[in-house]
């Protein structure tokens, strides 16, 4: 399984590698300067959907990855009835996200970004729906194809409007190529998936069964609002809680917040690839430790290498990405790299507890994230805007991993290993002293963020956290899907 896991992440990452830091560095972070603090405004509302995206998912996309893995045949049945589910919950959404808008005080303009973002989110929701089925059934390469197709096409088209019209781009039109292109991403994932598993296209008229489903789904469905809340709800507070400064500090925050992503991209890939590998691991009863420990030495190290990065070059990165933003924010990215161990650790044993069916502590653990969130923002946010807001989801993320990391070790019996938990920290410690040094020398900043990225790199094959014969067995070992 060990094998089938890295084969099958590799491509993912390399895949994701190849086209998602052009959708990030020359698309997204193009019409951010392009548009200027208009951006701030149609990211805030891009978050107020996303913490309300629950409203479209219902847990839908977890459950039907879980229960796939576990049972493929169940996919004819599941399939028509999840989709009408989805088809309901998304006219639901579409009201709720609307009420919430006009009640913060939206209007105009901003409700007419609102309804184009409300497409593009049930058009997401759809296509992830799509993929979990085609995750479940464990063809996690096709999953990958599909999960950088939409963005492959918007490089395409974002790009001819960016070149073509460069004087009249507008948000407007960022929203509305997402729209074209999520649509057509959206129909080539229902033709593969009815091409792979010959699953019915239709809709389910057995009410009763929807809402059996729909039942079932519910705890995914908490979990994954208060996980929203406590990870987006930062935007749209800085945004609406800065006074005057509400769509500058937004758009600070939301260049910081768009590295972060990217960075905790490869995490979010491996969670996914995990949930069904888990349960399937579970289920059969089979050792978890030797998984667990891979994914932690592939996650743990980069992000304290990014951390260390962050830190020293965060202001010559701000400025050299954003140079309409004032480059004495970088301390806004540094903040929120510092919340990226956090999030690796989280995507390893959250994933692991879902799996194991332990969702009732992790909506405790959840609701915790959001009180601590929510209440250290409401106080700083008003005072220090967007580095506030950077600090206190940094606090937050460490508070929920550490939750996360204990509660998996207890109910699953992992085994304690101290010298490996310490050697991180060795590893953290050892890369800033060379960070500390290199920053000192009379080179550009450019040179020397090279040199520390490289040693750390270096760092986590000397340290054999992980090692190039070790992965040329795994990547032999026969594949064990199912």
């Amino acid at each position: 399984m060990r094998g089938f896991f890295v084969r099958n992440i590799l491509f993912v990452v390399l895949l994701n590698l190849l086209i998602k830091p052009l959708w990030i560095f020359m698309i997204d972070n193009t019409v951010q300067n392009r548009v200027g603090h208009d951006y701030g405004s149609y990211q805030a509302l891009f978050n107020l959907g996303i913490i309300f995206q629950i409203l479209l998912d219902f847990g839908i996309t977890n459950f039907t990855s879980k229960s796939i893995a576990e049972n493929p045949s169940a996919i004819r049945k599941l399939f028509p009835a999840l989709l009408s589910a989805r088809l309901l919950l998304g006219l639901v959404y579409i009201g709720i996200v609307f009420l919430i808008a006009l009640a913060l005080g939206y209007h105009g303009r901003e409700l007419h970004l609102l309804a184009g973002i409300s497409l593009i989110q049930l058009l997401n929701a759809t296509l992830l729906f799509i993929r979990s089925n085609l995750a479940g059934l464990h063809k996690f390469k096709l999953d990958g194809i599909l999960s950088v197709s939409d963005r492959l096409l918007m490089i395409i088209v974002c790009g001819f409007l960016l070149v073509a019209y460069r004087h009249q781009f507008t948000i407007e039109w960022f929203v509305i190529a997402q729209i074209i292109c999520y649509g057509i991403t959206v129909l080539l994932a229902f033709i593969l998936l009815r091409k792979i598993s010959r699953v019915p296209f239709t809709f389910s008229r057995n009410l009763k069964r929807i809402f059996w489903y729909m039942g079932k789904s519910l705890p995914f469905a908490m979990l994954i609002f208060l996980m929203s809340v406590y990870t987006r709800a930062d935007m749209l507070l800085v945004e609406r809680l800065s006074g005057d400064l509400g769509k500058q500090e937004a758009s600070i925050y939301a260049a910081g917040f768009r590295l972060l992503d990217f960075f905790n991209m490869v995490g979010l890939m491996a969670a996914g690839m995990l949930l069904p590998i888990f349960g399937g691991m579970i289920a059969r009863q089979e050792r978890l430790q030797e998984l667990i420990r891979l994914c932690v030495n592939i996650l743990v190290p980069v992000s304290f290498l990014i951390v260390i990065l962050s830190y020293f070059f965060n202001q010559p990165i701000m400025q050299m990405l954003y140079p309409a933003l004032p480059s004495s924010k970088g301390n806004v990215l540094f903040w929120l790299c510092c919340a990226f161990p956090a999030l690796s650790i989280s995507n390893v044993y959250s994933t692991l507890l879902t799996a194991n069916g332990n969702l009732k502590i992790m909506i405790r653990i959840a609701i915790v994230g959001v009180l601590i969130n929510m209440g250290l923002n409401l106080f700083i946010i008003p005072t220090y805007y967007a580095e506030g807001a950077a600090i206190v989801a940094c606090v937050t993320q460490t508070a929920v991993a550490l939750g996360y990391l204990f509660f998996a070790k207890r109910e699953l019996s992992l085994a304690k290993d101290m010298r490996w938990a310490f050697s991180f920290l060795y590893y953290l410690l050892l890369l800033g002293f060379i960070g500390l040094v290199i920053s000192r020398l009379s080179i550009p900043w450019t040179v020397q963020f090279f040199i520390v990225l490289f040693a750390g790199l270096a760092m986590i094959f000397l340290m054999r956290f992980l090692d190039i014969s070790s992965f040329q067995k795994l990547l032999n070992l026969k594949r064990q899907a199912k």
